[in-house]
């Protein structure tokens, strides 16, 4: 089989129906498996796909086990050589898997690509741009919001000028479209690093990429539709707070020394309760 699409689902039942359908539309010419892991949902999501799509091969959990753990899932149920990453919020365009796919077969340097995101307009979307690999400093101006106060202080770490329309080799690309030579997986023994519950493991898998000796890239070739964080917007500041610098923290325990990574731990222990009074005032 050449391709296996693998989507991790949370109450995605709104947007879920319009990816598959695009994907279906996208993967004209060779064979593909789409795998759906369901963490949880209470929506109905995964009765949704079952009675809908049957051709889909879901995998209904009965807890969450995160992005990173519903995605190694699928990996571990994928028959491709390839493999994509696509998450539920994703609409790819007509024609458009193939085309990345045979890219990807006729560039033996590069192992990951992403593509080109794009609003309901057709727009670029800032958000889901390709970036550099995060420094302490950068992300701790995030966590201390200092771009509310300074806003070009991330300009280099979100490649702000990024010429959308030309191909290019970059440190990492999001994780909502990341097509994967399944032998590098192969040599990793995961998808994407089972340490991670949500947020990180993107960049992570990108830095491994590189480190097994392959470029990432970023082609306009193909576009996709990103909604952007659509099961994100139901989740609780504190949570995301709390998720987000936890795996911030995962990240830099991992690939820096511990008088860098130091300094996150630091911040997490001023801000995280100062998020929780936050929220627990705002609810009343």
């Amino acid at each position: 089989m050449d391709l296996s699409v693998i989507t991790v689902t949370w109450n995605s039942k709104e947007k879920i129906g319009g990816q598959i359908e695009s994907v279906q539309k996208g993967t004209v010419g060779f064979d593909w498996e789409e795998i759906i892991v369901d963490n949880a949902s209470t929506d109905g999501t995964a009765d949704f796909i079952k009675q809908k799509y049957p051709q889909i091969k879901l995998i209904a959990n009965d807890q969450n086990l995160g992005f990173a753990g519903g995605n190694n899932q699928g990996f571990k149920q994928a028959q491709g050589d390839w493999i994509l990453f696509l998450n539920p919020d994703m609409q790819v365009e007509t024609g458009g898997l193939k085309k990345i796919l045979d890219w990807l077969k006729n560039r033996p340097d590069v192992g990951l690509v992403g593509c080109k995101l794009v609003n309901e307009k057709g727009e670029f979307n800032k958000e889901a741009g390709p970036r550099r690999f995060p420094t302490v400093l950068n992300q701790l101006a995030i966590i201390f919001k200092l771009p509310k106060i300074f806003p070009g202080i991330l300009n280099s770490y979100l490649m702000k000028g990024f010429d959308l329309s030309q191909e290019q080799e970059v440190d990492s690309v999001r994780g909502s479209f990341m097509l994967v030579r399944r032998e590098l997986l192969n040599k990793l023994g995961w998808g994407f690093d089972p340490r991670y519950f949500i947020w990180f493991e993107d960049v992570d898998l990108c830095r491994e990429i590189k480190r097994l000796g392959y470029k990432v890239f970023y082609t306009p070739i193909v576009s996709c539709v990103d909604f952007v964080g659509q099961s994100f917007k139901q989740r609780a500041s504190f949570w995301k707070q709390k998720n987000f610098t936890l795996s911030m923290l995962t990240y830099f325990q991992k690939w820096e020394p511990w008088y860098k990574w130091m300094w996150v731990f630091i911040a997490r222990t001023i801000i995280l309760p100062m998020a929780w009074l936050r929220e627990k005032i705002w609810k009343k």
